[in-house]
């Protein structure tokens, strides 16, 4: 099975015990900008708890990683 990098797609990260640092759930018109999101913006103590929903399959944080940094993933990554 090939993953939709095109398909929308929702994020639900996980909870910080932090209050500054609460990112709350988004949709996004492609997994690929969701996938950006989650390892380039988001906290990265977050990502471990969070889960991607594409269509009727979820994904979480090892995924959503692995996914990210596939040779597949349409978007430039940043070089930071």
């Amino acid at each position: 099975m090939t993953f939709d990098y095109k398909a929308p797609a929702e994020l639900y990260p996980s909870k910080s015990l932090f209050k500054t640092r609460q990112v709350k759930y988004q949709r996004f018109a492609s997994a690929a900008e969701a996938l950006k999101y989650a390892m380039e913006d988001m906290p990265a103590e977050l990502l471990r708890g969070s889960l991607l929903e594409v269509g009727e399959e979820r994904y979480e944080g090892a995924a959503i990683k692995e996914l990210y940094e596939s040779e597949a993933y349409p978007l430039p990554r940043s070089q930071t």
